[in-house]
């Protein structure tokens, strides 16, 4: 897991706390719903390193069922007992179904024990493919360790077994078929939780709502002003000294039937040189309910040269009145499509602040991650209650943050793309990246499925609703 401590602007992101999602589990087997019909998998695990420099669970899912199970829909989970102040990065050596077709995240259980409170979630991308009857997925040999190296212990790991050094069956591993437990016995107290999906569940009706399909002629439209909206001019943080942030940059156009916004990110390799750009709401007047955007992110320049370090983002976010001060609050969409903070290519965060302080640097933080592109357009979903904050992405739950991340005060509405540094290319030769946006939408004190969210966007667009804010100013 990224351990991003340097010293930064209060826009920079750091991570000083693991992340945090749901605790899928399950008391026993036999007493969960199968899968779906024909749907059955077991794991198998052996360990390759009892030593303490690093865990290296080694993995295959084996499809027991008699229909195709897509790779996408599966989710493995390792369990461990986390050393205490430590937080730990994935990282595949080898695997069959190749390392960039595999995806690791850590969360949190919900109901911590002796031998578990953190887990490894292993996830596979559309490019595994499928796995046939009777089929499995080959070695996965993973492995995670501690950020900063320090020696860690597995002996009171639950998922551990020392003496497993071939391959068998274990189910002290779970795996779930979307999203419905299929394989393994969670530690005590972790029920499995499966996402809400139902397409056919209307939103609920009435309530106060933000919905904005960008259709505006450019950035000096005066009905992006009289919308509520501030297209940034200002100097400042976060991203390169010296750069400016170009309101020009923010565009619009038609793709099909639908307006989309552009935020374009430039340099020729200098801070003089380099145009960051940010649009947000002016009120902050926005709190618990369900955010939601549909936003392409870019893995390739626009033109020029590829390798900067560039943030794509979508967020939510208020004022900090004092270091540390514990009424601050941020949630943040996060893409690194080249790396950047330490990491050595493309990477999604999405992250729950508490606090920070920014000199010397402090956070209090949580957050989910997964290194793989996400090039092309991804449907963001965040849920904010009085219980928890949730992260979805393209209908799945990426994140489940804990409730001590609550906002207390509202927040404004942004999206934003700069440049972390430039170490990632070192070329004076110009380049762009874009950033593009359909829509955003907010429902305040509703909780909705992302089914819900695209059954709301229909509504909107089938009524030809460009625009509505009928949330009320912030007392």
């Amino acid at each position: 897991m990224s351990d991003r401590k340097t010293a930064r602007s209060p826009r920079i992101r750091a991570a000083l706390a693991v992340a945090a999602m749901t605790g899928l589990g399950a008391t026993a087997l036999t007493a969960l719903p199968a899968a779906a019909t024909g749907e059955a998998v077991t794991v198998q695990y052996r360990q390759s390193a009892t030593g303490s420099d690093q865990a290296e669970p080694w993995l295959k899912v084996v499809n027991t069922g008699t229909s195709s199970i897509p790779l996408s829909q599966v989710k493995v989970r390792y369990y461990f007992k986390a050393d205490a102040g430590a937080s730990y990065t994935y990282a595949c050596s080898w695997a069959v179904k190749g390392c960039a077709n595999l995806t690791g995240t850590f969360g949190t259980l919900t109901n911590p024990t002796a031998t578990a409170d953190r887990y490894l979630e292993v996830g596979f991308t559309a490019g595994a493919g499928s796995l046939a009857p009777g089929a499995d997925t080959g070695d996965m040999q993973l492995r995670f360790y501690r950020s900063n190296w320090q020696p860690l212990n597995q002996n009171d790991d639950y998922s551990f077994g020392p003496n497993q050094t071939t391959y068998a069956d274990w189910d002290k591993v779970t795996a779930t078929v979307a999203g419905i437990q299929a394989w393994g016995t969670a530690p005590t107290g972790n029920e499995p939780t499966p996402t809400p999906t139902d397409p056919t569940t209307p939103p609920p009706t009435g309530g106060a709502a933000l919905f904005d399909d960008f259709d505006y002629t450019g950035h000096t439209d005066p009905a992006i002003d009289a919308h509520g909206w501030s297209v940034r001019s200002n100097s400042g943080g976060p991203g390169v000294p010296g750069a400016t942030w170009a309101p020009e940059n923010v565009t619009f156009a038609k793709e099909g039937t639908n307006s989309i916004m552009n935020l374009r990110t430039s340099t020729a390799g200098t801070g003089e040189s380099t145009r960051h750009t940010e649009i947000l709401t002016r009120a902050t007047k926005f709190k618990n309910g369900t955010y939601a955007a549909r936003v392409r992110f870019s893995d390739a320049p626009a033109s020029g040269p590829d390798g900067d370090h560039l943030v794509q983002t979508f967020f939510t976010i208020n004022d900090l009145k004092a270091p540390m001060a514990d009424d601050y609050a941020e949630y943040d969409f996060e893409y690194l499509p080249n790396g950047g903070w330490g990491e050595p290519a493309n990477i999604l965060y999405t992250t729950s602040w508490e606090t920070y302080r920014p000199d010397p640097w402090e956070a209090v933080n949580q957050h989910s991650e997964s290194r793989t592109s996400y090039d092309g357009w991804h449907d963001l979903v965040l849920t904010i209650d009085d219980n928890a904050i949730v992260y979805y992405i393209d209908g799945q739950e990426f994140g489940r943050h804990d409730a001590r991340y609550l906002p207390e005060r509202p927040m404004s509405l942004n999206f934003n793309q700069w440049l972390i540094d430039l170490a990632g290319q070192t070329s004076t030769t110009p380049r762009s990246y874009d950033q593009k946006v359909d829509y955003v939408l907010h429902v305040k004190d509703q909780v909705l499925t992302p089914a819900q969210v695209a059954a709301k966007v229909a509504t909107y667009r089938a009524a030809a609703t460009t625009f509505e804010d009928t949330v009320p100013a912030a007392p």
